[in-house]
């Protein structure tokens, strides 16, 4: 079954398109199961109001428009409610809250080693190789919870290393560190078709990173492509899905279609 996690909504302020036309975007492209992952809310504790997520207040709207769409769509398509979050040590009851609410599973998307509202963004630091090892930390607590059902964009903080020298000692650190806790949980890692598309229509933004990929295939990890979908029609690019797979398997990786979900 063809099927995708990684799907966004307007609610994080950098995706376009309501909420029914990506599910109908999603059965255009073939897809048996959809699964929607905004960026996730957090109760910042000094009013900080980020530019790219949801807040909490607009979470309940979320689910209740994204549990109507799988009710209306159960003879076409499964609907998942998703969130894609980072790991704070400090918000995890406010995940548990989440899943109470209704939220079915989480993505880790580290995209930030501390909340924003005081840590810049990975890829804006991430020439530093202190900034990496600190990444691939957060990405391994993350992984150790239990609480995430696949790591989205591992090489996330490959965005501004983008010539094969770039791959550092210290990125081959993280890769090992990911990879290694990855696949002792026995969690997917995400081949990210956001990036590929860019990359393909000549806007690369660094990740997925060919150094990464080539070096990370020694731990065997099991990968799942992730359309991370901010506008309907990156649900339709079948050029990008094949180019997707092809990689992958020209690298030997183990592609998946269905993640484990927590319980």
């Amino acid at each position: 079954m063809k099927a995708n996690y990684h799907t966004h909504t307007f609610r994080c302020m950098h995706a376009q398109g309501e909420d029914e036309a990506f599910v109908q975007a999603a059965l255009e492209g073939g897809f048996g199961e959809i699964g929607f992952a905004d960026h996730g809310p957090w109760p910042f504790p000094d009013g900080f109001v980020s530019r790219s997520r949801m807040t909490c207040p607009q979470l309940p709207g979320y689910i209740a428009s994204l549990q109507e769409l799988k009710r209306r769509y159960a003879d076409r398509i499964r609907v998942r409610i998703g969130l894609e979050s980072e790991y704070y040590p400090c918000y995890r009851d406010h995940m548990l809250r989440e899943k109470d609410a209704g939220i079915e599973y989480f993505i880790l998307g580290q995209h930030n080693v501390e909340p924003e509202n005081v840590c810049p963004y990975v890829p804006s630091v991430s020439r530093d190789d202190e900034v990496v090892l600190r990444y691939a930390d957060a990405v391994v607590k993350g992984i150790c919870t239990g609480l995430f059902t696949y790591v989205a964009h591992p090489d996330l903080f490959m965005g501004p290393r983008r010539a094969p020298e770039d791959f550092t000692r210290a990125c081959e650190e993280a890769a090992d560190m990911i990879c290694q806790a990855a696949r002792e949980q026995g969690m997917p890692l995400e081949y990210n078709l956001l990036g590929l598309m860019n990359e393909m229509d000549g806007c690369p933004r660094g990740y997925p990173s060919a150094p990464f990929w080539e070096y990370a295939r020694k731990h065997h990890n099991d990968v799942i492509l992730g359309v991370d979908a901010h506008i309907p029609l990156a649900l339709t690019r079948f050029d990008v899905w094949q180019e997707g797979v092809h990689r992958l398997e020209t690298l030997g990786y183990n592609r998946i279609e269905v993640p484990v979900f927590p319980d």
